[in-house]
């Protein structure tokens, strides 16, 4: 039985709007879009190796960034009016190295674009900053 390797795409709702969950993920998030076509009316966008791919007609879904400077987005994103369903919060401290160097500490933090799709910002953090 042949072995998969990494993930290659998710797909994501693009809502009713794909301009605005566009501008969502450009605005917000920094990140830009790789490919548009029209029709069918999809995009995606880059996340390292994987692509995110956003059409109408598919459930929200969740997904969960890396990023650095978690504190400092929230403050700036929610003194733009940005709405968070969870500030950042710490979630896991990984003593034993399980899912990173031993001794971090997982903090997340959650938002929603306009198709309603979740996105979990994760900041893993080391323990002198904890």
């Amino acid at each position: 039985m042949p072995a998969t390797g990494a993930v290659r795409q998710v797909a994501l709702s693009a809502g009713r709007d794909l301009d605005a969950t566009l501008v969502f993920w450009r605005d917000v998030l920094g990140m830009s879009i790789h490919a548009r076509y029209d029709p069918p009316g999809i995009a995606f966008i880059m996340a390292g190796n994987v692509r995110l791919l956003f059409t109408d007609g598919i459930p929200a879904g969740t997904l969960y960034l890396d990023m650095s400077g978690l504190e400092a987005f929230y403050a700036e994103a929610k003194a733009a009016g940005i709405p968070f369903t969870a500030p950042p919060a710490l979630v896991h401290r990984d003593t034993e190295g399980q899912f990173g160097p031993a001794g971090e500490s997982e903090w997340m933090a959650f938002i929603k674009d306009p198709a309603g799709n979740t996105i979990g910002l994760v900041e893993r953090r080391p323990p002198q900053e904890q």
